[in-house]
């Protein structure tokens, strides 16, 4: 039988919304025995029952809810079921399309809080960034080899958020024998991630609708790509008909792979220029050389790992997007991206804005963008919306 978790009073309406979260806060008492990440059910103050989810005592999320079915058990086949419904929208999303690589699972969007798996071709790397995730690996990963037998299964939880959950950092196989390095077909192009060492777990899925965006405004555009890391941005916009592509990336290495992708491609080398430096001093020196193009793509790591930070980080979005709105040349295109999911929309359109008065200029929003779209939203869960784009004509 399991541990019975029980809220303060009037602290149940989010569980009756089906938010899947219960913070510390609202917990009033444990009854039972209770590890971490085992299952626990959770009452109203009045003693009504809730929901079923995995309890952590070291995070101040105590509790994510993996049921709001009373009859439902958390065993193999629950991991099944929600690992197979995934899968069928997968499959509706990309029937037709020349795309090998996709996210199959997006935590609690896809009903498990924690479990993030994306798949490579024949590889699929795991992420389990919670203490329920981390109990019932086995499950996942024997749910995975039931439902894509032929595909390898690789862990990369190296990420600072298990601490959070009472847990070390983990890579490991957890079956097949998982290549290095993985060929991918995104939208038809082609693309190297590495799954040992890439960033996230190999690649950067979530920017795929955004590339296909960025190709279809390149046509005859010089184009300069920021936090380019592996150019995959440049293959979209030159295989769109750019005229030239500038990476600009801080890690080598990451601009090596960016080559590699444009002879993988088939793409011109001689119109891509790879710059290994950092991406505010290259803005600050083009803009003291008032050097510009027709096109350019914003797409910095995360500013926003806290609510406290969220001053500091808008001042950040704020100082690159005026140097990047002052890169654009009149008439010419701005991508520009937020992946922090404590940026709300707004308020990054808004810093856009007062970056675009500060430069001087004027912008016309034309295209708001999102994460791709199997990287989903639940509707009781609005963080799962993270990744926010605009595109934008800077007018004159």
């Amino acid at each position: 039988m399991s541990a019975t978790v029980t809220l303060n009073p009037e602290r149940e309406r989010s569980l009756q919304r089906r938010h899947p979260w219960v913070f510390a806060s609202a917990v009033n008492t444990v009854k039972g025995k209770c590890r971490r990440g085992d299952t626990v059910d959770v009452i109203s103050a009045e003693g009504t029952w809730l929901g079923r989810g995995a309890y952590s005592p070291d995070s101040q999320i105590r509790v994510r809810m993996w049921t709001f079915s009373q009859s439902e058990s958390i065993d193999n086949g629950f991991f099944l079921r929600r690992i197979e419904q995934a899968h069928l929208l997968r499959q509706r999303l990309f029937a037709g399309k020349d795309t090998n690589s996709y996210r199959l699972v997006a935590s609690e969007s896809d009903g498990l809080p924690g479990v993030t798996i994306d798949i490579y071709d024949k590889v699929a790397v795991v992420q389990l960034l919670s203490a329920g995730a981390d109990k019932h690996r086995d499950k996942i990963v024997w749910a995975l080899n039931k439902l894509l037998p032929d595909t390898a299964v690789y862990e990369r939880s190296d990420v600072d958020v298990r601490k959070k959950e009472g847990l070390e950092p983990l890579v490991q196989t957890l079956s097949g024998e998982p290549q290095r390095e993985v060929t991918i077909t995104e939208n038809g192009v082609r693309i190297l991630v590495d799954i040992e060492q890439g960033h996230k777990t190999g690649f950067y899925l979530d920017q795929r609708d955004n590339r296909a965006t960025a190709g279809r405004y390149a046509k005859d555009a010089t184009v300069l790509n920021c936090f380019s890391y592996t150019g995959t941005f440049a293959c979209y916009a030159l295989a769109g008909g750019a005229s030239h592509v500038t990476n600009v990336d801080v890690s080598a290495a990451a601009l090596d792979l960016a080559a590699q992708h444009l002879t993988l491609n088939q793409l011109a080398p001689e119109k891509c220029t790879m710059v290994n430096e950092d991406v505010f001093q290259v803005l600050r020196r083009y803009h003291e050389q008032q050097q510009q193009f027709d096109m350019v793509i914003l797409d910095p790591p995360k500013f926003v790992d806290s609510k406290a930070s969220l001053p500091r980080a808008s001042r950040g979005y704020k100082d690159i997007n005026m140097y990047g709105i002052h890169a654009v040349k009149p008439g010419g295109i701005l991508m520009t991206f937020s992946c922090s999911g404590l940026m709300p929309a707004d308020l990054f359109q808004k810093i856009v804005a007062d970056a675009a008065l500060d430069a001087g200029r004027t912008i016309k929003i034309i295209e708001r963008l999102s994460q791709a779209t199997d990287h989903p939203t639940i509707g009781s869960f609005p963080e799962g919306y993270y990744l926010k784009g605009l595109v934008c004509q800077v007018v004159d």
